[in-house]
């Protein structure tokens, strides 16, 4: 039986309370990602240090399997058959994916224009060179003030990108910028870490479910 969006959230909650205050706002958040990668939009990821980590472990269960099996289609399956031996290799073992991005992917770009411009801007460069009105940015900050991703959120809402973030209890830049703040109720930064694992796993399921369930 297909795991329902409302079954998944009650999961998280009844694993760490301490998130019910954040309960409506990881749906809010949900229904964001949701709607724009529904309408064919990108989901953009990105954070310092270990939510740097945190960005690229959301990419991780995004752009191939989590939970649940995500073969490719019967049309794509036909088509990579007609291609020979490595095209039905590539039919068995490839996975659907969903168009989600960490801006920190391209280290190359970021550490040119970290040498060449503004270091601090480098989130939001990788950001201006892709990103399309419609497509989310989804920032991760224990504090809700690192530099390079407040920087990212500001130009997010000149695009016209819905902004998502996830944050500590204290109010923060980030939180003023965003559309929807998960704001996890810890402000240490190991223990901010600890509570965004659980809530952006809880995302990746809601929308794995909703994608891929058959």
């Amino acid at each position: 039986m297909k795991p329902s969006t409302e079954e998944i959230l009650n999961t998280l909650i009844e694993r760490y309370p301490a998130l019910s205050a954040a309960k409506e706002y990881v749906l809010e958040a949900y229904k964001a990602l949701y709607d724009a990668l529904y309408e064919g939009h990108a989901v953009y990821t990105c954070g310092n240090g270990g939510s740097d980590a945190d960005a690229r472990h959301i990419v991780g269960e995004l752009r191939k399997s989590f939970r649940i099996p995500r073969p490719v289609t019967d049309d794509m399956r036909d088509k990579l058959s007609l291609l020979g031996e490595d095209g039905e290799y590539l039919a068995e073992h490839l996975e659907r994916a969903l168009p989600v991005f960490c801006l920190n992917e391209n280290s190359s770009l970021i550490s040119a224009y970290e040498n060449d411009a503004a270091p601090d801007a480098a989130l939001a460069q990788s950001l201006f060179g892709a990103a399309k009105q419609g497509d989310v940015l989804l920032a991760i900050s224990t504090s809700g003030n690192s530099r390079n991703c407040v920087l990212a959120a500001t130009l997010a809402k000149a695009m016209g990108l819905v902004t998502v973030s996830l944050t500590g209890a204290k109010p923060s830049k980030l939180s003023e910028l965003s559309d929807v703040t998960i704001a996890v109720p810890e402000t240490e930064t190991y223990k901010v870490q600890e509570m965004h694992l659980p809530v952006y796993h809880a995302l990746c399921a809601m929308l794995e479910s909703e994608f891929y369930y058959e």
